[in-house]
């Protein structure tokens, strides 16, 4: 395991802020030993929380040719027909995973092919998995084109919590399945538009993780 290179600032900020914190209560709480212990330990396990955030554990990726696999860590919350108005303009099966603040954060790419669409949206903070968090929340919509040339359309969506996206997506490039796309800081959400007859192979409120649940498995052809 290893720490997101998106966290080293907040981590070393933290760790700093809290120290100076603990010298204080140390100091001006000698006289009441009691509130100065459970203030430091709250301390720390408040620093803890932070660099748990920003972990990465090692994992051999799943790598499904004709298949989807998971974007992120955290609990399938949405699976429906919508109406994708932003890029396809028809109907697509939506798996939407909910990313508590205890969950890692690193996102990946579902389908390896070509980014052929990337557009960054600013907007609320809506929890995520308020229905309308998928269109009106700060967001990053990511389109892969496969070989076949069967495309994949997710976005990362920002929550109450979370106030930064970070996407590393650019139109153009060849990535690969499992590959790191980006990370959402403090909770969030990942959409997935997959084509309306794709097998969905997850079920609500199942719990999945990044770069080895299997989400659906695609046509092979368009």
């Amino acid at each position: 395991m290893h720490y997101h290179r998106e966290g080293y600032r907040i981590i070393i900020v933290s760790s700093l802020l809290i120290i100076i914190a603990d010298i204080g209560i140390f100091y001006l709480l000698d006289n009441y030993p009691i509130i100065k212990f459970i203030l430091a330990i709250g301390l720390m396990a408040f620093l803890i929380l932070i660099i748990q955030f920003f972990r990465v554990p090692h994992r051999i990726p799943t790598q499904l040719e004709d298949g989807i696999i998971s974007p992120a860590d955290g609990k399938v919350v949405v699976i429906e027909e919508v109406e994708e108005t932003e890029y396809f303009n028809d109907r697509r099966i939506q798996v939407s995973i909910f990313m508590s603040p205890l969950n890692v954060h690193a996102n990946y790419y579902p389908v390896e092919g070509e980014v052929s669409y990337f557009k960054y949206h600013p907007g609320k903070y809506l929890v995520a998995w308020h229905p309308k968090s998928s269109t009106e929340n700060e967001r990053s919509t990511i389109v892969v084109k496969k070989k076949n040339g069967v495309e994949v359309l997710f976005r990362q969506i920002a929550g109450a919590v979370a106030r930064r996206i970070v996407c590393y997506a650019k139109e153009g490039e060849e990535v690969g399945q499992a590959e790191e796309v980006g990370f959402i800081k403090f909770g969030s959400r990942i959409d997935l538009l997959l084509p309306i007859d794709s097998e969905i192979l997850v079920e609500l409120d199942q719990n999945v993780q990044g770069r080895i649940t299997a989400i659906a498995k695609l046509k092979t052809t368009v």
